[in-house]
């Protein structure tokens, strides 16, 4: 019953998220999209949704993981907000680094033997 409601909650968090991100995104000024950068928070996003579902990461890691999620999304956010929907190289490499230590701490978070019953 937990690990379903769980579940749900997860699905419905990235259904939410998903849908204000996709509306944030649709109006930007300039109509630049940032599609390496999209495709790895949806990657990120299923890797995160697929350990809960099989049992490989806690509630905790979970959360953690989420919100860690949530910041790299706000960050590009801001970052698209304050250079009138573009990202400048300096912004892309920041985000490419932060994905690739959020994609570390999924790993090592699957990969750490704690098991949710």
């Amino acid at each position: 019953m937990k690990k379903s409601t769980l579940i749900a909650a997860l699905c419905f968090a990235f259904a939410m998220t998903g849908a204000a991100f996709a509306q944030q995104q649709s109006t930007t000024p300039q109509g630049k999209k940032t599609p390496v950068v999209n495709q790895r928070q949806k990657n990120q996003q299923t890797r995160i949704i697929q350990g809960a579902k099989s049992g490989q990461l806690t509630r905790k890691e979970t959360r953690r993981l989420e919100r860690q999620q949530v910041r790299i999304k706000t960050t590009k956010l801001a970052d698209k907000a304050n250079n009138g929907g573009k990202l400048t190289p300096q912004e892309k490499r920041h985000l490419n680094k932060m994905q690739n230590h959020a994609s570390r701490h999924i790993y090592r978070a699957k990969h750490n033997y704690k098991v949710r019953h």
